[in-house]
């Protein structure tokens, strides 16, 4: 055998790593022409009436007169708007109709302090990413103003949002950036961009997060006092931006490491997700004793752990599987309101959008079966119209 021709594992490794990331990114250019960029689709005039509160015949009314945003007419007399001439429309309607303006416009209001929703649990699989993507999506769609944080150095939620890990995100333009022990920080500000899906704004992740986990230990053991104590870092940094976002949404990391604990001590209220599988169901009662133990640790030590709700999100649910309607059944009999009503059910159209690095709420109707779009769409909804209402309760409009 010729040892020069024989790579060492992390060598090769790295060859895969580097030839996969190059063929993404061949991907996204063929998928997102010109500009390698996601765009959202346009929407029809009766999708976009339904959305600000009015009817379609009241936006034809007030593109006839010149008032509100000029949609795009087709050739056939269609009229489609962008998300963001649908938010504009939103303000228009609040500024006229200010009594009704909570309606049009449903941002929180001073007194209503920021929801910062932690999507969790560290059995890969669950769906996480996908339970971040699409809450904050609907409620970017509802008219809210959204910070997604990507906390997974995985980074799939950076990468389904348009963001490429490996050429997209520099040093310093992770959470990590704005919550480094070093003279380094920065402000969170700095970090945060916009993303094609307007009222959605992004702190992208990387493998860069992973130095947070290596770092923590050392600040302390040296007892450092270099601003907040690990777990509250992460909240500081979001509370700069405080004042710009109605609600965040972190996707949290697959363990229960530092950068978790930070992202659950920042959170108003917390998703767990749970896949109907007894293996998972096992593996989330670890989850649960390990969590527990970590954080009356942290709450010794002066966190903050008092959440607004903490709900149990059935995820890639088989409603006609018995085994799987026990296990829901079983998780219900136990933890009674704390799980969602609503499951989200496992299907197709959710994979098949997800292999353009889309959503339900992307993609054209036409891309996928009607029937199982439909279905699949409205379950997410529920789901999510479920934890929008819990908001609202902690809000105390409801």
């Amino acid at each position: 055998m010729n040892v020069q021709n024989v790579s060492t594992t992390d060598v090769r490794i790295e060859r895969h790593a580097k030839q996969l990331s190059r063929q993404l990114k061949l991907l996204r250019e063929r998928l997102f022409p010109p500009l390698s960029q996601k765009t959202l689709r346009t929407f029809t005039s009766g999708e976009a009436a339904q959305m600000v509160g009015v009817s379609d015949g009241y936006l034809r009314q007030l593109s006839i007169d010149g008032k509100g945003p000029i949609p795009e007419v087709s050739s056939n007399g269609r009229r489609s708007y962008t998300l963001a001439q649908i938010n504009e429309l939103r303000h228009h309607m609040a500024s006229i109709k200010p009594k009704d303006a909570l309606t049009y416009l449903p941002r929180r209001r001073p007194g209503e302090k920021l929801q910062t929703i932690a999507v969790t649990n560290f059995k890969g699989g669950s769906a996480k990413t996908t339970t971040t993507l699409y809450l904050a999506q609907y409620l970017a769609l509802a008219g809210y103003r959204v910070l997604a944080v990507d906390l997974d150095p995985q980074a799939s939620l950076t990468s389904m949002l348009g963001v490429q890990p490996e050429f997209d995100v520099d040093d310093g333009e992770t959470l990590y950036g704005a919550i480094r022990y070093d003279e380094k920080r920065r402000p969170l500000k700095e970090i945060i961009r916009k993303t094609y899906f307007d009222g959605l704004d992004l702190v992208p992740g990387n493998l860069e997060l992973m130095e947070y986990e290596h770092d923590t230990p050392r600040a302390l053991n040296e007892r450092s006092r270099n601003g907040e104590v690990f777990f509250k870092r992460v909240g500081a940094a979001i509370a700069e931006v405080e004042q710009d976002y109605d609600l965040v949404v972190i996707d949290c990391p697959p363990q229960l490491g530092y950068l978790t604990l930070g992202a659950v001590c920042a959170a108003t209220s917390l998703l767990i997700t749970i896949h109907p599988q007894m293996v998972d169901v096992a593996s989330m009662s670890q989850f649960l004793l390990m969590t527990s133990d970590l954080l009356s640790v942290v709450r010794k030590a002066g966190g903050d752990l008092q959440h607004d709700f903490i709900k149990y999100v059935v995820t890639r649910h088989e409603p006609f599987d018995a085994p799987q309607s026990q296990i829901v059944g079983l998780l219900r009999s136990l933890f009674g309101t704390d799980v969602l009503t609503a499951t989200v059910l496992k299907s197709t159209s959710i994979a098949d959008a997800g292999l353009t690095k889309q959503t339900l709420y992307e993609i054209e109707k036409g891309q996928v079966r009607k029937s199982t779009y439909d279905r699949a769409l409205e379950s997410v909804n529920a789901a999510n119209g479920e934890v929008l209402a819990e908001v609202h309760k902690t809000w105390g409009r409801v």
